[in-house]
């Protein structure tokens, strides 16, 4: 398995939050736009619209339109009375049935990861937190969940029933739509990667840990099969978890993960993120793989918390046989800053954009599939993996304090994470060598985040 498992390391910089910038079209070539207005849609701003594209979709809730037409529409389009903001639709990057027989991994084994956060330590039987994530719910907006996910997770921990799938977008032949049932068949991995992470899994029969294993996912696909899509069906995502947050979970707390992301800020994608929290709920998002290049969005975008991937000077520690460094070695102080270190893709802030804490996201062991329906477990790493780590912690804050809203979780994750100043550390690598990493002070936020002390400063 561990042969395997290394060919993961071809994913590392792939599998991720970025994208790369599409060039420049011609102005007669067909794309998708998104339109946010700055009044209510009306029938006749959308008859005005469409003399200048076919409209494909309109999202009410936030004032929304998706429109295909040419390229050397959009500088007419933006200088409409009733315009705020318009730009081209943004690319964003991020079998066998069988149910799992624990429901409840909060006994599980610790992983290196969630020592690391102060969630767990080493061994069975081991949270170190008084909280599980019990009545909240974690959004998950990703790739959806592989068909095995039952050999994974325990059903009571995904909510079927408000799962969904958000397909189309970037112009294309339709627009975005609903998809039943496509969010449980993903041959992706990702979204089921991700998922593990917060409320734990099943390894080959012995339960592992997470964040928040008590939590209640809902799978919310918006990224295809190969891991890509377009931040009009992200805004889809968005804006239907934000509406189940003003509806039927209403007395729940709500919080959205999106390990994805893209160079530029969508007006759309932005115009959903302001309405989920107007609705109460809380977002977190990765940070982007880009180094020096910057953040990605919408992780940068101020009021999403936005998480870097920090490592552990003892990964790829030699072990006897038997047993591997991701569980059996113990983070001896998580709350040491020395025995941590920034990733050198992890995305640095630079100016205009707001990176607030990291968390784990090197050599993060979870389910991953290359043939469906083929249980099968990887090291992948990238922000993607860090994301969930402070979307769980946020989970147990708003256990403990329901009424918890997005700005107070920003400022406490903030406010207990432990400073990391710039530097740099020597670690081992898979391959048996030692490599060097180094950091400024734009790469970390405000430091790493700590469960136990993001619960001590929640009321």
């Amino acid at each position: 398995m561990f042969k395997r498992m290394l060919v993961s390391l071809l994913l590392v910089l792939t599998l991720l939050a970025v994208s790369v910038p599409a060039m420049a079209a011609s102005p007669r070539a067909m794309i998708g736009l998104n339109v946010v207005l700055n009044t209510e849609v009306t029938g006749a701003i959308l008859a005005d619209l469409g003399t200048h594209g076919l409209i494909r979709d309109v999202v009410y809730e936030i004032q929304s339109v998706t429109i295909r037409a040419r390229a050397g529409e959009l500088d007419t389009i933006r200088a409409l009375p009733y315009v705020s903001a318009a730009n081209p639709d943004a690319e964003r990057t991020g079998a066998p049935i069988d149910t799992v027989e624990a429901t409840d991994f909060t006994a599980g084994l610790s992983t290196w990861d969630l020592d690391a956060i102060d969630v767990t330590d080493y061994g069975l039987d081991n949270r170190q937190v008084a909280y599980n994530g019990s009545g909240v719910y974690v959004a998950v907006l990703d790739t959806g969940l592989l068909d095995s996910w039952r050999q994974y997770f325990p059903e009571e921990r995904i909510a079927v029933e408000y799962a969904i799938c958000f397909g189309g977008g970037g112009g294309e032949m339709g627009t975005v739509s609903e998809q039943p049932n496509k969010w449980q068949h993903d041959q992706n991995s990702h979204g089921t990667h991700v998922t593990s992470t917060i409320i734990g899994y099943d390894y080959r029969g012995a339960p592992v840990n997470g964040v928040a294993p008590m939590v209640t996912i809902i799978p919310v696909k918006v990224l295809n099969q190969n891991g890509s899509g377009w931040s009009s069906a992200v805004a889809r995502g968005i804006t239907y978890v934000a509406d189940l947050k003003a509806g039927e979970l209403a007395d729940c707390p709500v919080i959205i993960n999106m390990s994805l992301g893209g160079p530029e800020l969508d007006a759309m994608e932005k115009a959903a993120i302001d309405y989920a929290i107007e609705q109460g709920v809380i977002i977190v998002a990765s940070a982007g793989n880009r180094a020096d290049a910057g953040m990605g969005y919408p992780g940068a975008y101020g009021p999403v918390i936005s998480v870097a991937a920090s490592g552990w000077i003892g990964e790829w520690t030699p072990m006897s046989p038997g047993y591997s460094w991701w569980w059996a070695l113990n983070v001896p102080d998580p709350t040491d800053p020395d025995d941590f270190y920034i990733v050198d893709f992890s995305s640095r802030n630079l100016t205009g954009q707001d990176l607030d804490v990291a968390a784990p996201g090197s050599w993060v062991v979870g389910p991953y599939q290359f043939q469906s329906g083929y249980t099968d477990y990887y090291y992948l790493g990238g922000t993607s993996m860090a994301s969930p780590h402070v979307a769980g912690i946020a989970a147990l804050m708003a256990q403990k304090y329901p009424a918890l809203n997005a700005t107070e979780a920003e400022e406490i994750l903030e406010g207990s994470a432990i400073l990391l100043p710039a530097g740099n550390r020597t670690v081992m690598t898979p391959y048996g060598y030692n490599a060097t990493y180094s950091w400024g002070a734009d790469a970390t936020g405000a430091g790493l985040a700590n469960a136990e002390a993001a619960l001590a400063d929640t009321p």
